[in-house]
């Protein structure tokens, strides 16, 4: 007599080794970096030489607690609840802009203050886009596909997201969220032509808000010729490339560098980058660039998995992290090299930063529940073994 035995694994959560590893050693590396470049500010701006590391640290458990809860719920409530969560968005980014509720940091108003904490509401709004496009192309495959309409609709969304984000502003976030959605709706299937002349459409524009708005050409004209005024606007790109160069192929030594010390502005915030080169040198960066690498391959791997199990939601969610870690780290890198024009972004779970990096560790636990469903979906789908049982005969 033959039987099948299926062993039941509901329930259980199935964990990402390569992926834990990955963003475990970007976590260590960065809070250990935030704490070196940032040391010496404590004792000067709040005569506490801890403050910045301490704070980091409760960042990122924040962020693992937020992380952990995120990751016990089903892709299938993040499909249902993806547009009320991406208007939600939307409502937070008007609420940042009301007088006396939105915090004003550097002449932007791009931050909430809650419990004493500051959340960047551009951040939630990136986490909540991923989501909604994800659910969007699911639902819209066959529109997208054919009709250049069914590829422009879900961007209106995104096109008042962007300028209320100009509002603020925060020209790159807007900038990365028109890339997650773009990249999103690429993926899906979106035709050629009608993605070549939807990023023409969203370029030209781009290109007008940049030679139109004097502080942004001048921070591509001081891009182009950093040392043209190397003292005023070209100042921070500067000492950038110069903490590149000081660090060579070890680097100074960790916490032997010269640049953070009231030399480079934002040191552990958006330059942190040029602070890691500087101390840990070549070496440093390879590694650092290396595991963003691994990241984002692992994040379109999980992704093709979910693909070829049929789940078309999770696999467009674990494409679209990958498109934003990437795109983000990518600018950040950029920039602090001398790539690209100046732009306040952070680099994924490094930099300092409450908001920041308390929404990427969300972000990686969404993606560890891709994984975690589609690693259960496989194990329940293989066959169970056949067992041979021997019948008693009396």
């Amino acid at each position: 007599m033959n039987r099948n035995i299926k062993v039941s694994r509901v329930g259980r959560f199935h964990v990402d080794p390569l992926l834990l590893a990955i963003c475990s050693s970007l976590l260590f590396i960065g809070y250990i970096m935030v704490a070196s470049s940032s040391i010496h500010l404590g004792p000067k701006l709040l005569d506490n030489i801890w403050n910045y590391p301490l704070k980091q640290l409760i960042h990122i458990a924040l962020g693992g607690v937020l992380g952990g809860t995120i990751a016990t719920v089903p892709m299938r409530h993040w499909e249902k609840i993806g547009p009320l969560l991406f208007i939600a968005g939307l409502l937070l980014l008007v609420i940042v802009l009301v007088p006396g509720l939105g915090v004003k940091v550097n002449g932007s108003t791009r931050w909430l203050s809650l419990g004493g904490l500051r959340i960047q509401v551009s951040e939630v709004v990136k986490f909540f886009a991923v989501i909604y496009m994800a659910g969007y192309v699911t639902r819209h495959q066959k529109s997208l596909r054919e009709s250049a309409f069914g590829l422009a609709k879900p961007l209106l969304l995104f096109l008042i997201a962007s300028v209320l984000l100009l509002m603020e502003p925060d020209f790159g976030s807007a900038v990365v969220i028109l890339m997650i959605a773009m990249g999103i709706l690429f993926l899906a299937g979106a035709k050629l032509l009608h993605f070549g002349i939807l990023f023409a459409g969203l370029a030209v524009p781009a290109m007008l808000l940049v030679i139109y708005e004097p502080y942004r050409m001048l921070r591509v004209t001081s891009f182009m010729d950093p040392w043209a005024d190397p003292l005023n606007t070209g100042f921070q790109l500067v000492q950038a490339l110069i903490s590149f160069g000081r660090g060579e192929v070890l680097g100074v030594g960790l916490g032997s560098g010269i640049q953070k010390l009231f030399y480079l502005p934002e040191a552990h915030t958006d330059f942190l980058f040029s602070v890691i080169a500087e101390e840990l040198g070549l070496l440093g960066v390879v590694t650092v660039v290396g595991l963003f690498a691994l990241l984002i391959w692992r994040a379109f791997q999980i992704g093709a998995k979910a693909e070829q199990a049929g789940e078309e939601f999770s696999a467009y969610i674990a494409y679209g992290l990958g498109i934003w870690f990437g795109f983000q780290a990518f600018v950040n890198m950029g920039v602090n090299m001398g790539m690209l024009p100046t732009k306040g972004l952070t680099l994924p779970l490094m930099s300092y930063g409450g908001g920041s990096m308390m929404i990427m560790c969300c972000a990686v636990a969404l993606l560890f529940r891709v994984h975690s469903e589609i690693t259960e979906a496989n194990a329940n789908a293989i066959p169970a073994p056949r067992v041979r049982i021997k019948a008693k005969h009396g």
